[in-house]
């Protein structure tokens, strides 16, 4: 296969090289991968994108989406080598899903806040896909999105579907429940029990992001960096103190932690 170096390329260079790299005088791991060896790096890809988002830095985001543009294009090209579809009826068909789900934009639907476009947009959604219930909704959430997310996402179908609980108030309520039964669970010791329990209290704390407005995945991502500087800060006054922390009593640790979280 002949290849044509340019100064700039554009996104059907992109699926030439790659069909390149799986010619049989490509490139031996390329021309070796499947949907299923790829899939890691798919997500590793999408989350090194979402990192640049949060850095804010937009070189970093370029070079990142050019990394998630070559994954959806080196899937596209199996599919391709399988005759089943091309990068060009991916297009088609995301295309005509956005015209369809915005009929405020391409038809006569009215839809003046975000909220009714989500309304709206749920609605088509359960419309296309043959939906009937709000579980049905539900089920279509993604199994292999992060359990927070999911959970989320899972309380506002819910919710669209005709359950929620009142306010905040009776969320926290509920998750009070949630972590008495945890205790209950753990005084008893059963590991099943408890791996129930302690999901039942996440997903009642996830509940209630539909009355504050958090994002629980950015949230527990925001609250992972704040442990790791509050962790840095217990070494530093351990190391002042001449304190070994890892062969130290518990109770002593747990002194220190509250001293710096003052």
């Amino acid at each position: 296969m002949e290849f044509e170096f340019k100064e700039h390329y554009d996104v059907n260079d992109l699926v030439e090289i790659v069909k390149k790299l799986r010619a049989p005088d490509g490139c031996p791991w390329d021309k070796v991968q499947t949907h299923e060896t790829i899939r890691k790096d798919f997500i590793e890809e999408v989350y090194e994108a979402v990192e640049a988002i949060d850095e804010k830095d937009t070189e970093h985001l370029r070079e990142e989406l050019g990394d998630v543009l070559l994954q959806v294009v080196f899937h596209t090209v199996l599919e391709t080598e399988q005759n089943n579809f091309t990068l060009d009826d991916v297009a088609d068909d995301v295309c005509k899903k956005m015209i369809l789900r915005h009929p405020h934009v391409f038809g006569n639907t009215t839809a003046d806040t975000p909220e009714e476009v989500l309304k709206n947009w749920d609605q088509i959604k359960m419309q296309s896909k043959s939906q009937s219930a709000a579980s049905e909704a539900m089920e279509s959430v993604s199994k292999t999105l992060p359990s927070l997310m999911r959970s989320q996402k899972l309380w506002k179908k819910a919710e669209r579907g005709g359950y929620s609980l009142e306010n905040a108030q009776a969320v926290i309520a509920l998750t009070e429940q949630r972590l008495d039964a945890l205790k209950t669970s753990v005084s008893s010791g059963n590991a099943e029990d408890i791996h129930r329990k302690t999901g039942e209290l996440l997903m009642a704390v996830t509940g209630l992001s539909g009355f504050t407005g958090t994002d629980c995945e950015k949230s527990l991502y925001d609250a992972c960096d704040g442990f790791i500087g509050q962790f840095k800060k217990l070494e530093e006054l351990a190391a002042e103190k001449g304190v070994d922390i890892q062969k130290s009593a518990p109770e002593e640790v747990r002194d220190l932690w509250d001293e710096i979280s003052k």
